[in-house]
């Protein structure tokens, strides 16, 4: 038999450590069991899924940089729950472009324009 739980959003807060090269993420979801905690990371978002007791937490967290979900720590202690994950370097997976020599380089066309006199004579 499932048991019906009221939904509850998290107190969240996700940071930047001191030098830009992880997110921090932090859940306060105090209650919930740490088997029961599923957290899921993508390269723009985090969800997460935790029963406690009689409700459960819900969030999903779009973020704003992308981060390299593959080397996310998460860590969960006095009903808090910190993931840190590295950002990724938005060069990563940059590929080098080949540049062909070109041909003749076009010329630079000078056109005359008329000269407009005070009083709008030409």
């Amino acid at each position: 038999m499932s048991v019906e739980r009221m939904k509850v959003a998290p107190d969240t807060v996700a940071y930047a450590d001191g030098e830009h090269h992880k997110l921090i993420v932090e859940f306060a979801i105090p209650g919930a069991p740490t088997e029961s905690i599923d957290v899921k990371i993508l390269p723009d978002s985090v969800y997460l899924l935790a029963p406690a007791r009689d409700i459960e937490y819900v969030s999903a967290l779009a973020l704003g940089w992308p981060v390299k979900p593959d080397r996310a720590e998460a860590s969960y202690e006095n009903g808090l729950l910190r993931i840190e994950v590295p950002f990724k370097d938005p060069m990563e997976d940059a590929v080098k472009v080949a540049i062909k020599p070109g041909g003749v380089e076009a010329a630079t066309k000078i056109i005359d324009a008329p000269v407009v006199l005070p009083g709008g004579a030409a």
